[in-house]
């Protein structure tokens, strides 16, 4: 792998407003060398899209607890595939029902992370899916 650092967008789709295991992850990501942006809750699957791509991020970590996740992850998908992103990885983390994960996947969702996921974890999952890459 080379020496550039991992890029990683992590994002709040929708009107959740519980951001607190997002800015735990950020954090753990940032302590393990990646870059971190970190969107602020509340965004549109267009305004998670539009920062990936002004960021040139290798990887999207969407979090939701709302309820919304199949439309909102759709949207972003889809938003990634008409903007030529479909090599951005995106990972999943917050409440996400397991008969929903078959859809996710579809999708084309990578790895999901609910409560109580150890940020050790998430570090290496992300390394080893961009390692793939």
């Amino acid at each position: 792998m080379s020496h550039k650092k991992i890029r990683v967008l992590i994002a709040k789709p929708g009107l959740d407003g519980h951001d607190r295991g997002a800015k735990v992850v950020a954090r753990a990501l940032r302590d393990a060398g990646m870059e971190v942006i970190y969107t602020g809750i509340r965004q549109t699957p267009p305004m998670i899209v539009q920062a990936a791509l002004q960021e040139d991020v290798d990887i999207i970590g969407l979090s939701c607890l709302s309820g919304a996740h199949l439309e909102l992850f759709s949207d972003v998908m889809a938003g990634l595939a008409e903007n030529g992103m479909k090599d951005v990885i995106v990972i999943a983390g917050g409440i996400l029902p397991e008969d929903d994960i078959p859809a996710l996947e579809k999708m084309g969702v990578k790895a999901f992370f609910g409560p109580g996921a150890r940020t050790t974890d998430i570090v290496e999952a992300i390394k080893k899916l961009v390692a793939r890459k």
